[in-house]
């Protein structure tokens, strides 16, 4: 950031306006009957964590934070689009008036479960890298803030399977449901380069990390003054330095027993 200093001095605001927004957000999109406005929701909760991700300043988070962004405008743009494509045919984004598309629109399901496993953080989609990284450096600066974060991402996961679960799955009862046709060529064309971008990022995510690493690291360096101490360090495979003295102690004397 261009203010390392003020950045540092604020992280604290910005860490609990995104605790509110990840949390807020999803519990509003549990109760969303609009398909088009519960992913809209989603949205908001995911740059919550993109802006704590951050406001960690360390590799992990921004690295993390930057890997959301381009998977959600990869898989907000594709999910969009699953509501578009059945709007199209019916006319409306309630998602009482669906079910059962997975009988007549079987590979259109198929792309919507794709999409939204990659929304809900599956691992092997674009959606899991992100986000792994983005609470690892959360974690890191706080424990806390990490915590909340990860409830988040639960509530995510609720609210996507049930959008997914009333659309796709039922019974087929509706008339115009069941005359509703699969995906057309234009439709497939779309679909199918979305797709594969985002298991692409979630099977090699390092060709998209590789190269933002060396201006990631440029911008962890001019934080480093600002960033805060956190409360959960790591210290596996360090040698305790008193237990290392009392070992050798106890091996020289042990020698002089010997001799």
């Amino acid at each position: 950031p261009m203010f390392p200093d003020a950045s540092g001095q604020l992280m604290w605001i910005v860490f609990g306006l995104s605790m509110i927004a990840v949390v807020y957000t999803s519990l509003v999109a549990l109760v969303q009957s609009d398909m088009k406005k519960l992913i809209a929701y989603s949205s908001v909760a995911h740059m919550a964590i993109v802006t704590a991700g951050l406001f960690a300043f360390n590799q992990q988070g921004i690295e993390g934070a930057l890997i959301i962004m381009l998977s959600h405008g990869v898989v907000s743009a594709a999910l969009f689009f699953c509501v578009g494509v059945i709007y199209d045919r019916l006319h409306t984004r309630e998602i009482d008036r669906y079910g059962g598309l997975a009988k007549n629109m079987p590979a259109y399901a198929l792309f919507f479960m794709l999409f939204t496993m990659a929304s809900i953080g599956l691992p092997g989609t674009s959606g899991f890298v992100g986000e792994f990284l983005s609470l690892a450096g959360i974690y890191e600066a706080s424990s806390w803030v990490a915590f909340v974060c990860t409830t988040g991402i639960i509530l995510g996961a609720a609210y996507m399977l049930y959008l997914y679960r009333r659309v796709v799955f039922g019974e087929l009862t509706k008339d115009d449901v069941k005359a509703m046709p699969d995906l057309n060529a234009r439709e497939w064309t779309i679909m199918v380069p979305l797709a594969a971008v985002a298991l692409w990022m979630g099977v090699y995510p390092e060709s998209f990390l590789a190269p933002m690493r060396g201006d990631v690291t440029t911008v962890v360096a001019r934080l480093a003054p600002a960033k805060p101490a956190g409360d959960a360090h790591l210290a596996a495979g360090k040698a305790k330095p008193a237990a290392a003295h009392g070992e050798a102690a106890h091996g020289s004397s042990h020698a002089g027993g010997v001799q």
